[in-house]
């Protein structure tokens, strides 16, 4: 099942989207130096979505990610790793992956306003929910701290 561009822009601008309740982030079952969670996104239409959050914790990099269930990854924000477009332009550190249907979700641009660190996932998250229109009635909890593993 396609996406048109209508269709995605009336997704990010309905702003009955809404996850309720706390997320905690998980810590990963290999034992990577990532953590992540998954929270579903009601809304008044009823869009399948959910949101996908991770951070790796060895190099800084953090990823917010919108996903319809029907189509994939819709719109995403990703800090601290580089992207490459199909054009074959790089885009920055901070990037913004938006659906079009030219290019699904492979295209990325840089965005002037974001702000938020990637050392702070609460604010870079504040600030990923505000930009997909998604209210979070709950706390997105601190990061648990890396355990060490005992040789």
């Amino acid at each position: 099942m396609g996406l048109s561009n209508a269709e995605f822009e009336n997704i990010l601008t309905d702003t009955s989207k809404c996850i309720e309740g706390d997320i905690s982030w998980q810590l990963d079952e290999d034992h990577s130096p990532c953590v992540d969670f998954r929270a579903e996104v009601t809304s008044s239409p009823g869009w399948p979505l959910f949101v996908r959050g991770s951070l790796n914790r060895l190099i800084g990099a953090v990823s917010f990610v919108l996903i319809l269930k029907t189509v994939g990854r819709i719109y995403a924000l990703d800090l601290g790793k580089d992207h490459h477009n199909p054009q074959c332009d790089f885009v920055g550190d901070c990037h913004k992956h938006r659906w079009t249907e030219r290019f699904r979700d492979k295209e990325a641009y840089c965005p002037q306003d974001i702000t938020a660190d990637p050392a702070n996932p609460t604010e870079v998250w504040r600030q990923f929910c505000e930009e997909a229109r998604i209210s979070h009635r709950g706390v997105l909890h601190a990061v648990p701290d890396a355990q060490r593993e005992l040789f």
